[in-house]
Parts: structure tokens; C-alpha cells; sequence
């Protein structure tokens, strides 16, 4: 019986070894540092980006035709506008302003400080979400669902949605856990085919247009049958593009996967010049490619293909081009064509994939709203599988029920970025740019209140993820608030100096709230706490003042000044949390001067739970007992650990 059981702890160490194997490579720091192998061209990057965006023509031209009917082309060339003159221009400034991946989360996070910043991220991390994991979900169900519709599948499968689902979802993870490198290669490929191949259907949907001229005729005699006045023709598109929001799926995913994108050999870690460059160069390109194949696939389809059969049950339901691949090409170039939609629109979810593996571990864990984990690609890939897993069994795998909150969470996206870039230009003095932004923003929050007006589903399922990430972050801000919770810890020359001359004796230091900071207040404050806890009138003593800066921040370099007011000497600093600094101070004196430190606080008087509210919002609370316990946590053996008396 003992062989089994060891046998299953090696697997399973072997198994965590695994898993983290990331976590013990990585540098120092409040984030998961990138590393020069993982970058890559920005044409490579671009495809792993286009898998979500060029995926979109799969379904695209045929919700285009079910919004608009015969204003589908005209209302995906004001989509195309937007793209070109709103969208694209706001991202390509915020990958000047995130050049790290942070995307346009950053620009908000840098103009809102304390609580408010950090509880407007984890919304828009709930936005982040919705979009990327619905994503996953959306574009597996899609995939299947040209699985099922392709003439050559077996009938059994019909049946079979979520199953197949789930096993491409499951391949998806698969290819993550393996590494990045194996998905651009994968994503490379893919897109190269799959644009190939559509180029092919839209020139032979071109053809057929020009040697059918009465297809034309007859989408003309549509098109004015609706509105025959072209100004009320272009208004009525305006109001219908909204529904062809999925068109902008995407940008906010290009940004958050900057680090990947190789730069130039000038580049700073501050300022990436070449990185920045590279980025718009896959944004504009990105947008320029899309927009081609938006316009002309809405287009050729609107002409050549029955109205009738775009609506639900039909042929060219959700499948448009593959609907005219098949009806001009034959089933073997359909067949390949299919295959070709499948591979890309169950490859979508990389992309998402790959923008929640670097903007997540950007935030959560410097806020300490996640676990140290969090930091390390494999265990979060397995978290969204999972999530994803959840998802798909939940609606089922139809795309269509899952179609309004992918478009909540793409346009809310875009629209905070307008917001960021609209307010950072307004900081800088530029009116005219300000003026332009804000325009743009005016355009999608329009586009974004009518989806959700249309589609109110979206705001919920985007309002789940919004509430899970918030209270799953608060839970582990709360149960990591007793970490040590500091990076760095740097002395000057004057503090040194005096922790020098303490180490010659007992090491003792007084915790002080600074008041008014004279002598008289460090005079009372010793008398206290000589009387309080007996320590005799010979030994020296240290003061040490700790005072908040931000308290809603996780981690921080602490520098600590020495000052002297009269005969009396302190330490004195700023941190996001007093006990959490007394702690990391306390040890980092015992390993510097190889003794044991003695810390000495009083009493608070008030309701324990308003001190525990206190110190996790706040920073401060029940000092010396928060200040025990993180040094409990941090030196396991109780004869290393530094003295923490009270008294009073």
C-alpha cells in the first residue's frame, strides 16, 4: 500500500513542479516580467490577434444582412468608417500610453488614484472578461456549429453541440499549456489560409456579380424599396450598424498583447519606441485588412444570396461565405473552405486566450485581489478553461445567446479607451484632439447603449463577471492582507547610521503615530513606554513612524529616512500598510545587524472589527496584533522571529 501512495505524492509534485514551472523563473517585481524569448515579429502577433478579428467574417456578413437586409453593405461601410477613423486612431495612441500591455485599463488606472481606481479596474476587468471568455465560448460554438451544418458530417453529431464544444475548448487549453510559441506558429497558418481562401469566395462572388448584372438590379430595387431618399438611406445605416458591432472585435486584444511584439534594439524598458511602432504597424494593418474583406463580403453576399435563407434555419444562417463557397465552388472547395472556418473561429479564442494571460496578471496580483499563482501562465489557463467549460454548458453552446455579451463587452471596452485617450488629451492641453476623441466617444457610447437597449443580456452576464471578479478579489486582498507586502526596502545613510548604533546594545523600537512631532511628543511617548513594558532608563531606543501613502496599493518600496528631533532618533517611511512595513523593517533590521529586534506598541481601544475594516481599507487598525501576525506568517521559528510587546 505505501508504494501507491508515494507514487502519487511524486506524480502529484511532479505534477505542481509543472505547473509552476514559470513562477520560479520569473524575476522580482509587482508582475510577471516579460522575457526576450517570447517576442515575436508584429506581422506573427497580428495573426494571433486577426484569429478573433478576421474570424469574424465567418458570421459577420450574415448578421450584417439579418440587421440591414438590403443596407448591409452600406451599414457595414459606416462600420468600416468608425473602424478606420474612430477606433484605430484611439488605439494606436493608447499603445504609445500602455506599451507594456496594460491596454486602456492603465490610462483610467493613472487618472483615478486610492479605492475608486482600483474598483473601476476590476470593472472593466469584468468587461475584459465578458469579452475574451465569451470569445473562447462564442467562436467554439460557431466552429461547432459549421461542423454540424457541413454536408459530409455524420448525422450523430448533429446532437452532439456541447460535447464538440467542449473538446475544442479543451484543445485550446491544450495548445496554452504547451506555450505561445506554438500558438502564433498555429495562428500564422491559420490566418494566412483562411484569407486565402476567402479571398478566393469573394473574387468568385465578384465575378458572379459582374456577370449578373440583374443581381445587382435587384438589390438596387431592394435598396430603394426601403428608403428611396440616399440621405435617409445613409441615417437609417447609422442607426442599424450598432448590430454590427462584432466587426470591432480585436483592438483592445492588440494592446494587451504588446509584450509579445518585438521591438527594436534602442527600445528602453520604460519606453519601448520600437515596440510602440511595430504595434500601430499591426493595429493599422489589422484594421486596413479587415475592413477590405468587411466591405466586400457584405457586399457579394447581400447580392447573391436569398434573403430568406440569412434567417434562422436557413443555409447562409451564421455561414454566409461558406454558403457561397459551396453554391459556386463545389463541395470538396466547400469542404475545405468549412474546414478553414472551423480552424480559425475554434483558434479565435487564442487571442483571448493570450490577452487575458498578460493583462490579468497586470493587475489582480499587484492589487493582492488574486493569488501569487495568478502571476504564472499554465494554472490560469486551466482557471478560464474551466470558466469557459461553465459558460458553454450554461447557454449551451448557441452562439446566438451569447452574442449580445460578447458585443457588451467589446464596445464597452472600446468606449472606456475613447474616454482614457479623450481625457489624457484634455490633461495635455490639446483642444482639437480632445475635441476629435471626444466625439468618437459620443459614437460609441451611442453604439453601446443601443446594444444593450437591443440586447439587455449582455449587461448581465457582463454584470456577473463584474460582481464574481469583484468579491473573489476582495476575499483575496483579505486573506493575503497578512503578507509581508513589500518589494523593496531602502535605508539612507542617516538611518543606517542609527540602526548601527542601536545593534551595539538591545535592539528596541517605539512604533509612533506622528503628531505634532516635537520633543515634547517623542519625550511623553518614551516615558509611556519605558514605564509600560519596564525597560530600563540606560537603553537606547529607537522611534519608527510609519505613514500611509495609498493604502488601496498591494506591494511597495519602502525608503526609510532617519531624523533627529533633539536627543531623540527615528525612523520614519511611508507605506500602504503600517503593520505590514513594521514587519518587513523589523526583519530586514534582524538581518542586517544579525540580532533581534524588540518593537514596543499600545493598546487600541474600539470595536475589533472596525479596527479589521481599518486596516484592510485603510492600512492601519490593531497595529501590533496585525503586526504579529504577518511576522508569524513570515519567520516560521518563533527564536528568529522579532519581539512584538504592548503595554498600557
Amino acid at each position: 500500500m505505501a508504494k501507491p501512495m508515494v507514487s502519487r505524492k511524486k506524480l502529484r509534485k511532479r505534477f505542481m513542479r509543472w505547473l509552476l514551472e514559470e513562477n520560479r523563473r520569473q524575476k522580482p517585481g509587482p508582475y510577471r516580467k516579460e522575457e526576450p524569448h517570447h517576442q515575436h515579429p508584429w506581422w506573427q502577433v497580428m495573426c494571433l490577434t486577426g484569429v478573433d478579428y478576421f474570424s469574424t467574417l465567418g458570421y459577420q456578413p450574415g448578421i450584417a444582412a439579418l440587421a440591414a437586409g438590403a443596407l448591409s453593405p452600406i451599414a457595414t461601410l459606416v462600420l468600416v468608417l468608425l473602424t478606420l477613423f474612430g477606433a484605430l486612431p484611439i488605439y494606436r495612441r493608447i499603445a504609445g500610453k500602455s506599451p507594456h500591455g496594460e491596454g486602456s485599463i492603465a490610462i483610467l488606472e493613472h487618472l483615478l488614484s486610492w479605492w475608486q481606481g482600483k474598483i473601476l479596474v476590476l470593472c472593466l476587468l469584468g468587461f475584459v472578461a465578458t469579452d475574451f471568455i465569451i470569445t473562447i465560448t462564442l467562436s467554439a460554438a460557431d466552429a461547432t456549429a459549421h461542423i454540424i451544418e457541413n454536408p459530409l458530417t455524420p448525422h450523430i453529431l448533429h446532437s452532439q453541440a456541447i460535447a464538440i464544444t467542449l473538446v475544442l475548448i479543451a484543445l485550446l487549453g491544450a495548445v496554452f499549456l504547451r506555450g505561445f510559441q506554438e500558438a502564433i506558429g498555429i495562428a500564422v497558418f491559420l490566418v494566412a489560409a483562411y484569407l486565402l481562401l476567402n479571398l478566393i469566395v469573394i473574387g468568385v462572388g465578384g465575378y458572379q456579380i459582374l456577370i449578373n448584372p440583374s443581381a445587382i438590379a435587384n438589390w438596387q430595387t431592394a435598396l430603394f424599396a426601403q428608403n428611396s431618399n440616399p440621405l435617409l438611406m445613409l441615417g437609417a445605416a447609422m442607426l442599424l450598424f450598432p448590430r454590427l458591432a462584432l466587426g470591432l472585435s480585436g483592438f483592445e486584444t492588440g494592446v494587451t498583447v504588446m509584450p509579445l511584439v518585438q521591438g527594436s534594439s534602442s527600445d528602453t524598458p520604460e519606453y519601448p519606441r520600437g515596440r510602440i511602432r511595430n504595434t500601430r504597424k499591426l493595429l493599422t494593418s489589422a484594421a486596413l485588412i479587415m475592413s477590405f474583406f468587411l466591405l466586400t463580403s457584405s457586399l457579394i453576399t447581400t447580392v447573391l444570396i436569398p434573403a430568406a435563407e440569412f434567417a434562422s434555419g436557413g443555409k447562409a444562417n451564421g455561414r454566409a461565405l461558406a454558403y457561397l463557397a459551396h453554391q459556386y465552388l463545389g463541395n470538396s472547395f466547400g469542404t475545405i473552405y468549412d474546414l478553414s472556418t472551423i480552424s480559425i473561429l475554434w483558434f479565435a479564442g487564442a487571442s483571448a486566450m493570450a490577452g487575458l494571460l498578460n493583462i490579468v496578471p497586470r493587475y489582480l496580483p499587484r492589487y493582492g485581489m488574486a493569488p501569487d499563482w495568478a502571476r504564472v501562465a499554465r494554472p490560469l489557463v486551466l482557471v478560464y478553461i474551466a470558466i469557459a467549460f461553465i459558460v458553454t454548458i450554461i447557454f449551451r453552446a448557441n452562439v446566438e445567446a451569447q452574442g449580445g455579451a460578447y458585443a457588451t463587452g467589446v464596445l464597452v471596452l472600446i468606449t472606456s479607451a475613447a474616454f482614457a485617450v479623450t481625457l489624457s488629451l484634455r490633461r495635455q492641453g490639446l483642444q482639437r484632439g480632445t475635441f476629435i476623441s471626444a466625439i468618437i466617444t459620443l459614437v460609441f457610447i451611442y453604439t453601446t447603449v443601443v446594444n444593450i437597449i437591443e440586447r439587455p443580456e449582455g449587461i448581465r452576464i457582463a454584470g456577473f463577471f463584474i460582481g464574481t471578479i469583484i468579491i473573489t478579489s476582495l476575499i483575496s486582498r483579505v486573506w493575503r492582507s497578512t503578507e509581508l507586502r513589500v518589494e523593496q526596502i531602502e535605508i539612507d545613510d542617516r538611518a543606517r547610521e542609527f540602526i548601527a548604533e542601536e545593534s551595539q546594545g538591545a535592539i528596541r523600537i517605539i512604533a509612533n503615530r506622528l503628531n505634532a512631532g516635537d520633543v515634547a511628543e517623542y519625550e511623553a511617548k518614551e516615558k509611556e513606554v519605558r514605564e509600560d513594558n519596564h525597560i530600563p532608563a540606560p537603553d537606547p531606543v529607537l522611534f519608527l513612524e510609519i505613514m500611509i501613502s495609498d493604502a488601496s496599493e498591494f506591494t511597495d518600496i519602502i525608503k526609510v529616512k532617519g531624523i533627529q528631533v533633539g536627543d531623540y532618533r527615528i525612523l520614519r517611511a511611508e507605506s500602504a500598510a503600517v503593520p505590514n512595513a513594521i514587519a518587513a523593517l523589523l526583519l530586514h533590521i534582524r538581518d542586517q545587524t544579525g540580532k533581534i529586534p524588540h518593537a514596543y506598541f499600545g493598546w487600541a481601544e474600539g470595536n475589533p472589527i472596525q479596527y479589521l475594516l481599518r486596516f484592510i481599507l485603510f492600512g492601519e487598525g490593531d497595529i501590533a496584533v496585525v503586526t504579529r501576525e504577518v511576522l508569524r506568517r513570515a519567520e516560521k521559528n518563533p527564536h528568529k522571529r522579532p519581539g512584538v510587546h504592548v503595554g498600557g
